[in-house]
């Protein structure tokens, strides 16, 4: 019964994630109907108790990079650097490789720093474009921004300042460039696995006769791209490039510069105890908090006029999108929180528990957890709330380095995560004007695509040592 109870749960959580509802009012309505069934008399101490202390965590660990992330991407489009990257790798790649040059488009957007969601929006317009030039089906280009934005360039590269790379920083005192040969080669399996199966969907749409249109109507349907005065290239991709550097260099000085820890008196009157900061746990969140707010202020000083125009409600828009985005996640962090606290989750604990491959079960379990809370950054905080400190023990009993433990969560992470009721997927489909029926398979594809690319890894790692 109290293993049924963590069920229900979970499936109301996905299935009013997948109706469209707020995560943020219903995680906490699942989890506390939970402990209801369980121990009614737990429901308040739970809610205050639990939940709230872990959402709150959460944010304050987290948030700072949501909102950073969501300022970098909205001055990226206002400034028109995006539709300058997007133009020159069109010229470089070539328009007739549309797939091709719309997922390096996404990639770089993605790996620069810019939040998935606003790279859906700046970048569909184009995918569009070239794709109705190119007389390629429409519904193909769900598929194409996922590969290029949900995939490698969100968990599996080295030092990509996307949420799902920072979160496991904090759990295993790694930084965001962990694993880096793993990371790359899982990177490398997933978009050329990618672009082999899209490649494939199109030859067969071309065999069938079957154009841009299709034979569904066409709907939100972005005005064709007429170019003019663009900002240089080099310019524009300036930022991104900055976003990179300046985080391997801030993940190195950080340390050097506070040490393993850090403590200040946080008020003149009075003997109030000291602050500490574990410097180790919370390097990778400062270095990409640093390297992003150099992003900004490199795109501010190339582009200060068209960035000012329009920042008082572009700035507006990117903190209610960040407000949203870490409130959703926080919520189901909060929701893991009390799910792991009941009696019925050891069921589910033992029985991920049984798998004795150390870096299997983490794979198997964060991934599960993604899928069925339809969030990278939700399920994998969930697992490593609940697990972290038993995978942490498993790893040391076999010997494995903790750098691998991150990369394995972060991209298992982004494994089953873009089930249907996916916030990213419902968002990519709406923008595009496509249904689940027309693109999810496609979509689906690059899912299972980047679940298998983990184990992969795995495989690689246990033939080669090689981290």
């Amino acid at each position: 019964m109290a293993f049924l109870i963590v069920l229900a749960a979970l499936c109301f959580l996905m299935f009013v994630a997948y109706r469209g509802y707020s995560v943020i009012l219903f995680a906490p309505i699942a989890a506390l109907g939970a402990v209801l069934l369980t121990d009614p008399s737990l429901v308040a101490p739970m809610f205050t108790g639990l939940f709230m202390d872990k959402m709150v965590g959460f944010l304050k660990l987290y948030f700072p990079v949501f909102v950073l992330g969501a300022v970098f991407g909205k001055v990226i489009e206002l400034s028109g650097f995006s539709k300058s990257i997007v133009s020159a790798t069109i010229r470089i790649v070539g328009a007739q490789r549309a797939m091709l040059s719309i997922v390096l488009v996404c990639a770089l957007l993605t790996y620069g720093g810019v939040s998935l969601f606003v790279v859906v929006f700046a970048v569909y317009p184009f995918a569009a474009e070239l794709f109705r030039q190119g007389d390629i089906p429409k519904r193909l280009i769900p598929g194409t921004i996922a590969l290029g934005a949900f995939t490698f360039t969100m968990d599996s590269l080295p030092g990509t300042p996307q949420i799902q790379n920072i979160i496991p920083t904090t759990f295993f005192g790694t930084n965001t460039w962990a694993a880096p040969i793993l990371g790359t080669i899982g990177g490398i399996f997933i978009l050329c696995m990618g672009m082999l199966y899209l490649e494939s969907r199109r030859r067969a749409a071309l065999r069938a006769g079957e154009g841009y249109a299709g034979s569904d109507p066409l709907l939100n349907e972005p005005p064709a791209f007429t170019g003019g005065a663009l900002p240089n290239p080099l310019i524009a991709v300036l930022p991104l490039v900055l976003v990179g550097v300046t985080n391997i260099l801030f993940t190195w000085w950080i340390p050097q510069a506070y040490g393993a820890s850090h403590s200040f008196v946080p008020a003149v009157i009075g003997t109030p105890a000291p602050v500490v900061q574990n410097v180790a746990k919370i390097t990778a969140i400062w270095a990409v908090m640093g390297a992003l707010l150099v992003g900004i202020l490199t795109v501010l000083a190339f582009a200060w006029r068209p960035v000012m125009a329009r920042f008082a409600q572009g700035s507006k828009d990117a903190i209610g999108g960040a407000l949203l985005a870490a409130g959703n996640t926080a919520s189901e962090y909060g929701f893991g929180a009390v799910i792991a606290a009941l009696p019925g989750f050891l069921v589910v604990a033992n029985a991920l528990g049984s798998i004795p491959n150390p870096l299997v079960n983490e794979a198997i379990t964060v991934t599960s957890l993604a899928g069925i809370t339809g969030s990278a950054s939700g399920g994998m905080s969930i697992a490593l709330a609940a697990m972290a400190e038993t995978f942490i023990a498993n790893a040391n009993a076999a010997g494995i380095p903790m750098d691998v433990l991150h990369r394995v969560a972060a991209m298992a992470s982004g494994g089953m995560d873009t089930l249907p009721h996916n916030g990213a997927v419902i968002t990519l489909l709406a923008v595009t004007g496509l249904t689940h029926r027309q693109s999810y398979k496609d979509v689906f594809a690059v899912t299972v695509i980047k679940t298998l690319a983990v184990f992969v890894i795995i495989g690689i790692y246990y033939l080669t040592g090689w981290v």
